[in-house]
């Protein structure tokens, strides 16, 4: 009886224990039971975002080639638009070139035009002259015969154009209305005419402004008669006769072109290529160069002496 009595002590006292225990285990069940309910929503929320971040990774990717693709095509664009614009810029230049070409040849036309209304009212102004003159003639009392000169041949005897009396010593007509009437048959195609009139104003005017001019006129007809010989013979002549005016590209440009005419090619050459050094401006030049390519040649970096034909 006495050791039950002090063994019940014990025995409340371990069950006491074991329930203690119990309580405290089932409570660590539980927080183990929640932590893993929190791990497994953590794990829940990292996929999640995990997913969530491969697909902002492949809309990136897409964006990416796309923008690729838009620079691809924008370089294609921006190469074929250079292309157009090259093309375009060509072909504005290619025809301001003919609009310039066709610019000389119709202010050459123009030159030709106004030369022909001055000839026509210097035939007016001459006929005016010729009617004062008829007038005058009419109007003046008839000249007493000259006296009789010695020798058997009588006035066969003076040499015309020696003596001071002589008819050619004295101008035909003013000088500006034979240059005019030359300028107008030439225009008109009577070079016969007109070469008589040139020839006649350098014989009375060989010195004045438009004295080149109707030299080298003469040269021109005869160009245009396929006497070359006599056209290179009066280009000549504007060279070293009036070696500074006016018409000295044009002669240089037409002893050229008789040169290459006669078969002398390097002496025409060498005419186109002076023109294209002493008068770089002028509206020939590019015709000279013309010239000068045409006939497989190059002026090189100076223009070769003239000679004299």
């Amino acid at each position: 009886m006495t050791s039950w009595r002090t063994l019940l002590p014990a025995v409340l006292i371990f069950q006491s224990f074991a329930f203690g225990a119990s309580k405290e285990i089932v409570e660590l069940q539980r927080d183990l039971a929640l932590l893993q309910e929190q791990v497994r929503t953590l794990q829940r929320s990292q996929d999640e975002k995990l997913s969530a971040i491969q697909v902002l990774v492949q809309q990136a990717l897409d964006a990416a080639g796309k923008a690729n693709t838009a620079v691809a095509l924008l370089q294609n664009n921006l190469q074929q638009s250079s292309k157009d614009q090259q093309s375009r810029v060509v072909t504005t230049v290619t025809d301001l070139g003919a609009k310039m070409d066709s610019m000389s040849t119709d202010f050459n036309a123009l030159r030709e035009s106004v030369a022909d209304i001055a000839s026509q009212v210097g035939k007016l102004q001459q006929q005016m002259v010729d009617v004062g003159n008829a007038v005058k003639a009419m109007q003046a009392p008839a000249a007493a015969p000259p006296p009789p000169t010695g020798g058997t041949g009588g006035v066969s005897g003076v040499v015309p154009g020696n003596s001071p009396t002589a008819s050619s010593a004295i101008p035909p007509i003013p000088a500006e209305t034979l240059y005019q009437n030359a300028n107008r048959d030439r225009n008109g195609g009577n070079d016969d005419l007109a070469l008589q009139e040139y020839n006649a104003y350098l014989q009375y005017y060989g010195t004045t402004d438009f004295a080149p001019n109707a030299q080298f006129y003469i040269g021109e007809i005869h160009y245009r008669q396929n006497k070359l010989d006599d056209a290179l013979r009066e280009f000549d002549m504007v060279l070293e006769k009036y070696p500074d005016n006016n018409k000295t590209p044009d002669a240089l440009y037409m002893k050229g072109q008789t040169l290459v005419k006669m078969g002398k090619r390097t002496q025409g050459k060498q005419e186109f290529c002076e023109l294209v050094k002493r008068f770089p401006t002028s509206n020939l030049t590019g015709q000279a160069r013309s010239q000068v390519k045409a006939l497989g040649l190059t002026c090189g970096s100076t223009s070769a002496k003239r000679k004299r034909s």
